[in-house]
């Protein structure tokens, strides 16, 4: 539940910000283009996409309530959030941190992450070789983190979780047991695929709140597993995949 209710904090601080944008002028109802190599102090809407051409510097916020965000590769960029829509992130792009509600986010190779990456209902993917300083976090879609590093924990509720192609999570992996109306929106029957790709490390520990289908390779290296299940119910492999 802690998670949800930061998302929904972010959601309404976000909504609060944009419905702002008439006093400062701009346009509510348009979409925003940042030409590539150019320097931008932000962009908002609230009925748009914004896109951020490469190797541009935008030393501000990009925001939208209902749109998708697209930086190109060697863009340099704050803040990136959206309500509805997916946020796309080209190779050698640097950004403070990756946020939307109803939507996937896609981060490419080499990318640098100095906050975290979130969103409620939607799948995250994280490239070769990015690196993400804090958490990468869902409630409802899957995770894969291939090759990449993350300085803090990885959370889902309902979501799959692949950390492969000698991915490093520094925290811990967590699958939380939500409650209320979300948790009897699920399926009481599905069970998350939580799975720890050869030369995968989780520093800390795979701390389970529900049962899953918990997979990991004879060349991976964990922290132990603790909540409802524990190291013993793992299921080892060997090969790329089970």
């Amino acid at each position: 539940m802690l998670k949800i209710t930061k998302k929904t904090g972010f959601t309404v601080g976000l909504l609060a910000i944009l419905m702002s944008l008439p006093v400062f002028g701009a346009s509510a109802n348009k979409s925003i283009g940042i030409d590539a190599g150019t320097e931008s102090s932000g962009a908002m809407t609230i009925n748009g996409s914004i896109t951020v051409g490469e190797d541009a510097v935008v030393t501000g916020a990009i925001e939208t309530v209902n749109g998708a965000i697209r930086v190109a590769a060697g863009a340099r960029i704050e803040s990136a959030s959206t309500v509805n829509g997916s946020v796309g992130i080209s190779d050698n792009v640097h950004s403070l941190s990756l946020n939307t509600v109803n939507g996937s986010i896609k981060v490419g190779k080499t990318v640098i992450v100095d906050g975290e990456i979130s969103t409620v209902n939607g799948r995250i993917t994280v490239g070769d070789g990015t690196s993400v300083a804090q958490d990468v976090s869902n409630v409802n879609g899957r995770i894969e983190i291939s090759g990449a590093e993350v300085g803090g924990d990885v959370t889902t509720v309902s979501g799959d979780i692949l950390i492969v192609e000698n991915a490093v999570v520094k925290g811990d992996l967590r699958v939380e047991k939500s409650g209320g109306w979300l948790w009897r929106s699920m399926s009481p029957g599905s069970k998350p695929r939580i799975v720890i790709g050869p030369g995968s490390s989780v520093v800390g520990v795979i701390d389970l709140e529900r049962e899953v289908e918990l997979f990991i390779s004879d060349t991976a290296t964990v922290g132990g597993v603790t909540g409802a299940m524990t190291l013993d119910d793992a299921v080892r492999f060997s090969g790329k995949r089970p």
